[in-house]
């Protein structure tokens, strides 16, 4: 029998009083992949820095959890750009030294159901196009416009966010002039941009088919967004070797060469603020670590409404600052393990995108009003398939997680409650949510139905408790285009000393968050020295492949 390899998932160093230093030259608040970027990048310039995490395991929404034998990720379902050469992949490379690797998905990545018909995302621009025309052959010029703008969008990215490593009074003055550096669909939503190239509602619905990826519907999300996540992928997914953990795992060393440490259970109470500069973190316990400067990488809301001491939020009436902003969705996720390998129960890679019909608007504002109505949209991801190395650590075992949108009011009255101590009814209440989910997964899959091990449920409240949210949303700040306008998501605060990193400074997702850990660097090291972080992608080189020994071949005697 194969020996089970041995992987602890949770990653990090568990905090103590005493155990940190007194003074860093960066104190990161939170070790999602922004906070670890800004530590790793500054750690390769020789930078001592302390990224301070409250979960009892680093890496934020790339984290992964085990549970009853099995393993799950929480947010990385899949990743693009990283299983070939790209700037995402050399960024991945250089704050990890070359030790996270990546597998490819399937050639089909995605597959939108829309009731009774389905439709697949294949890898490839060509193959992309190919196959949508198998059912909309009267579309191909439009199918071939909406790929050549999405590339369009993101090519122009970097200039409508550049801006962001900039210094804040710089930045305000560029984005002034950003409208006229950059196509107008940047300033559009997604419903409106699609609608002006093809009036085939069909061929929208299945376009915006990902649209759980950002979070919001056609009508509501900009373009930029949905042009972003459409062509991220459009070369196909990826998914960590070794499970999401791996990722936290692989660039924790790279912050411990220069002296800094990535501590668990170290929940900030407090940014120590004296005449307007930050200056280090009061921690829950009461003890102080002191820094030249602090990240905050816990959430624009979290950082303005926990993290800043009252005087700070009437100094620069942090109340205005949200005035234009909403948090994301909540989301309702199902963890489930199964008896059997992926093979063995005809699973693979390819995630389901499972829609009633194609009206997400309308499908959307029906199930918020009624959490009871179908829902409008279900996510089935298969981590165990997507994950070469797992049959090493769990064999005879496969995962499935689905995932769905929630109302954070849904749960508003067990807010504040302890896990496991809710009461019947709120057990009975996420039961109603399992079934129906479980559902969706065996009417596409009924052969899982009599290997199900386990399962679990998580909800708002789950993500308030492990990520310190308010509104259990899942993906930070929505991604309306006015979003985009407002100054006070740039990294560099109107506090001294103190910035803003992550998803929240750029775009929802693990690149826009590892871009925000980019771009926040930048723009603490300035103009002139911003340029260094640059050229450590732009000089790293990939290590040459350690020679293995040869191994004489076995010899085995067969009785016969």
């Amino acid at each position: 029998m194969a020996k089970v390899k041995k992987v602890k998932v949770r990653t990090g160093k568990r905090y103590r009083s005493g155990r940190a230093s007194d003074h860093y030259d960066a104190i990161v608040v939170g070790s999602g992949i922004g906070g670890l970027t800004n530590a790793a990048l500054l750690s390769l310039m020789g930078k001592k820095v302390c990224v301070l995490e409250q979960h009892y395991t680093a890496g934020g929404y790339t984290h992964a959890y085990e549970r009853e034998g099995y393993e799950w990720d929480v947010g990385v379902h899949y990743i693009g750009e990283v299983h070939k050469p790209s700037t995402m992949k050399r960024m991945f490379d250089v704050i990890s030294e070359g030790r996270l690797k990546w597998a490819a998905m399937d050639p089909v990545y995605d597959k939108i159901i829309l009731k009774d018909k389905e439709y697949d995302f294949v890898a490839g621009r060509e193959n992309f196009i190919d196959e949508l025309c198998k059912h909309f052959p009267q579309e191909r010029q439009v199918l071939e416009d909406y790929v050549q703008l999405i590339r369009k969008i993101s090519s122009q990215t970097p200039k409508f966010f550049a801006g962001q490593a900039m210094p804040s009074w710089m930045s305000k003055v560029y984005n002034w002039v950003r409208p006229f550096l950059v196509t107008k669909e940047f300033f559009k939503n997604t419903r409106e941009v699609l609608e002006g190239m093809t009036q085939n509602q069909e061929l929208i619905s299945v376009l915006t088919g990902q649209w759980g990826n950002y979070g919001q519907t056609p009508r509501d999300a900009s373009f930029l967004m949905h042009a972003l996540i459409a062509k991220h992928y459009l070369a196909g997914g990826a998914y960590p070797v070794g499970g999401a953990s791996d990722i936290a795992r692989s660039i924790i060393p790279t912050i411990q060469k220069s002296g800094g440490e990535v501590f668990t259970y170290a929940d900030v109470a407090e940014i120590l603020i004296k005449d307007n500069k930050a200056y280090g973190v009061r921690m829950q316990d009461g003890s102080e670590i002191l820094a030249d400067t602090v990240f905050s990488n816990a959430g624009f809301m979290n950082t303005i409404e926990k993290l800043l001491p009252e005087t700070s939020k009437k100094r620069h009436n942090t109340a205005a600052w949200t005035k234009n902003l909403e948090r994301s969705s909540a989301h309702l996720g199902i963890y489930a393990g199964f008896k059997g390998t992926s093979e063995e129960l005809g699973l693979d890679s390819t995630n389901l995108w499972i829609y009633q019909d194609g009206d997400h608007e309308a499908n959307l504002d029906r199930y918020n009003n009624d959490p009871m109505a179908d829902f409008p949209l279900v996510y089935i991801s298969f981590p165990s398939s997507k994950d070469p190395d797992w049959d090493n650590r769990f064999p005879g075992k496969a995962t499935v997680e689905i995932v769905t949108p929630a109302k954070m009011e849904w749960f508003k009255q067990w807010d504040g409650s302890e896990w496991q101590q809710r009461g019947e009814d709120y057990e009975a209440f996420k039961e109603q949510f399992t079934q129906r989910l479980l559902e969706k997964l065996f009417e596409r899959h009924p052969q899982l139905r009599d290997k199900l091990d386990f399962c679990e449920l998580s909800t708002p409240l789950s993500t308030n408790f492990y990520q310190k949210t308010s509104g259990g949303e899942m993906l930070a700040l929505d991604h309306f285009v006015e979003r985009f306008k407002q100054s006070c998501l740039h990294p560099q605060t109107p506090i001294k000393n103190l910035y803003l990193t992550g998803s929240d400074v750029m775009t929802a997702g693990v690149g826009g968050a590892l871009m925000g850990g980019v771009m926040s660097t930048m723009t603490l090291l300035g103009l002139k020295k911003g340029k260094q972080v640059m050229d450590l992608f732009k000089n790293y080189q990939e290590p040459e492949p350690q020679p293995t020994e040869e191994i004489a071949p076995l010899k085995v005697n067969v009785a016969s």
